[in-house]
């Protein structure tokens, strides 16, 4: 039986392409606000770290009411390292807006997300958006989305994809690039007519799949997911089954259905609804509620397999315990196993007493993790990022990514060089004559690490780089990560204007004067390849021809202040980030000099 009155979609596309814009138009012109409401932009967007970096994060539902069609609409990230979030919200919805930027096209995260939606069989609608970029290409773009389907093994059905032109910021969709338009009606009508209703019994056995788990004061744990077959109403007694199948069974306290950006109270659901339920304690993620009578299991959902890995551990520096509020192994472990619950990409290996060993999809997603944990007042140190290697067959294999950088036709050579460095061989070149050429590789996961700042500095801010997952190859040899030596602080105190002064000619400072430091902290980088002890508490000896107030004479270069990302970047194998929720330094592992040596060694 299908669902006329109902239609399911996903939006999916490279980060910063304007999912969430889209949105936004979609939500306006659809009644949910309104005339006087004063609305922010990106109001999916709802978390503190999403508005500052202007990415999503997690994957959203909202809905809206066309012409007495409920659309239900979800959100997804568009950066590979959240990809998780993709795989899991694809289950919930029957077709897709695929969304592409009408100058950079199909970037390596169009490429993975289409990729799912096409093993999962969701009609794409494609969406060429901002088309009214001064370096707009729709014509050259369209045919690299068409190259990318075929390339993707896309059936002859899928190819006959509908195309609408939007500039989401304006709020306007069209069917060519040359017509008039002044809203989204088009947009709509494709939704309506292109996406098919969801099919399912009303009648039959309750499966209902968890794709996302939220969490309420009031009402304990809320699971959101896609009713298949049958109905749920308050009150019902159901069937939790996780992945070993064991039916647990649990009454239904409360059930929502997604209007605009709020949940609404409804007292019955039923087949192809996405709705939030409570009073189902002990629920996750990926697990089925059925049927009490006859309870039978979903198939889960499949996550790829993570690749990256950091170890969390407590902080033990000497200035442990002067800013957070969580700092024990205790509060560490729970934490990590509240993240579990929601984040199905992430793994924690908890074998170990105060150290935990993360793995994730890569530099980013971890680093979001932890800047999230600190602002939450807890205080940890965090290891070098380092790759999950396989044994295939006796052989050990790595992760590689396909690495896609787009820069200025006069820094390939630099760039070219840096990437040769790290293992990374060219597979394309793509010079499309506006002074840009894009560049494409495959290079082992391990070489990305603390390559982001690097490009950044060797393209001036100019150059553009994403990547994504890419299979796995055999080792392919050492890889020097950091050519210079660091500046370790060799006495607590704080730090003086003198000694600073007299230390610039050896590096690059990260710290200014009149800051606590301990034995063992990074205070810089060296500008050779050891690691050098220093005196950064040294104060002017004072004499009868030397007077005190000749200090002012003294001009420091302001400092290079690290954020956290770049922190974990820069560290090496025997240093660590100290993480606390105002302050990040980084540290050696064995903080007394005289010790270290035999650490090396």
């Amino acid at each position: 039986m299908k669902r006329e009155d109902l239609r399911n979609i996903a939006l999916i596309a490279h980060v910063d392409h304007g999912k969430t814009t889209i949105i936004d138009g979609l939500l306006r012109q659809s009644g949910i606000f309104r005339l006087n409401e004063k609305v922010q932009e990106r109001v999916m967007d709802n978390i503190d770290l999403e508005r500052e970096r202007g990415i999503t994060i997690m994957a959203k539902n909202t809905a809206i009411d066309y012409q007495g069609v409920k659309i239900n609409i979800v959100d997804t990230p568009g950066h590979a390292d959240f990809g998780g979030e993709v795989e899991r919200t694809l289950k919930m919805v029957d077709g897709v807006l695929l969304l592409v930027d009408a100058s950079e096209g199909p970037l390596p995260q169009t490429r993975f997300v289409l990729k799912k939606a096409l093993e999962f069989d969701l009609p794409p609608i494609l969406v060429i958006n901002k088309i009214d970029r001064a370096d707009a290409r729709i014509q050259e773009v369209l045919n690299e989305v068409y190259d990318l389907f075929i390339d993707l093994d896309a059936t002859e059905k899928q190819l006959e994809f509908p195309i609408v032109y939007t500039n989401a910021k304006l709020g306007i969709a069209k069917l060519h690039p040359d017509e008039d338009a002044k809203d989204f009606r088009c947009l709509f009508e494709l939704i309506l007519s292109a996406v098919p209703p969801p099919e399912g019994d009303k009648e039959g056995r309750l499966k209902l799949l968890v794709t996302n788990i939220d969490y309420n004061d009031y009402v304990g744990r809320i699971a959101i997911g896609r009713i298949f077959s049958g109905s749920i109403r308050v009150g019902d007694w159901v069937s939790m089954l996780n992945g070993r199948a064991e039916p647990v069974k649990t009454k239904v306290t409360s059930l929502y259905e997604f209007q605009g950006l709020e949940r609404v109270e409804v007292k019955e659901a039923s087949a192809g609804d996405i709705v939030a339920l409570s009073g189902l304690e002990g629920i996750n993620i990926g697990d089925t509620i059925a049927d009490v009578e006859d309870p039978e299991p979903l198939p889960r959902i499949a996550v790829d397999e993570p690749t990256i890995s950091m170890v969390f551990s407590v902080n033990t520096s000497p200035f442990a315990g002067q800013e957070g509020k969580y700092v024990t192994s205790r509060n560490l472990r729970e934490r990590l196993e509240k993240e579990l619950l929601y984040n199905v990409s992430i793994k924690v290996d908890f074998d170990s007493t105060d150290s935990f060993k993360v793995m994730g999809r890569g530099e980013l997603q971890l680093a979001i993790l932890i800047e999230m944990i600190r602002r939450e007042g807890y205080e940890l140190s965090v290891s070098m990022p380092e790759s999950i290697t396989k044994n295939i067959n006796g052989v050990i294999h790595e992760p590689m990514e396909h690495l896609v950088i787009d820069v200025p036709e006069e820094f390939i050579g630099v760039v070219t060089q840096q990437i040769g460095i790290r293992k990374g061989r060219m597979q394309k070149m793509n010079n499309n004559g506006h002074g840009r050429v894009r560049l494409e590789f495959r290079i082992p996961s391990r070489g990305l690490i603390g390559f982001r700042s690097q490009f950044l500095t060797d393209t001036r801010g100019t150059g553009l780089f994403n990547h994504i997952f890419d299979g796995y190859e055999p080792w392919h040899g050492p890889i020097i990560k950091r050519s210079t030596g660091t500046l370790v602080a060799d006495r607590p105190g704080k730090t003086t204007t003198y000694a600073l002064h007299h230390l610039q000619p050896r590096g690059t400072l990260f710290i200014k004067e009149n800051t606590l430091v301990y034995e063992g902290m990074v205070i810089g980088e060296n500008s050779r390849e050891n690691d050098l002890d220093v005196n950064v508490i040294k104060e002017k000896k004072l004499t009868n021809v030397r007077a005190a107030g000749s200090d002012g004479a003294l001009q420091l270069i302001p400092p290079k202040i690290l954020s956290l990302e770049q922190a974990i970047e820069f560290i090496k194998e025997d240093e660590l980030v100290e993480v606390a929720p105002l302050s990040v330094r980084i540290r050696k592992k064995i903080l007394e000099s005289n010790k270290r040596p035999r650490y090396r060694n």
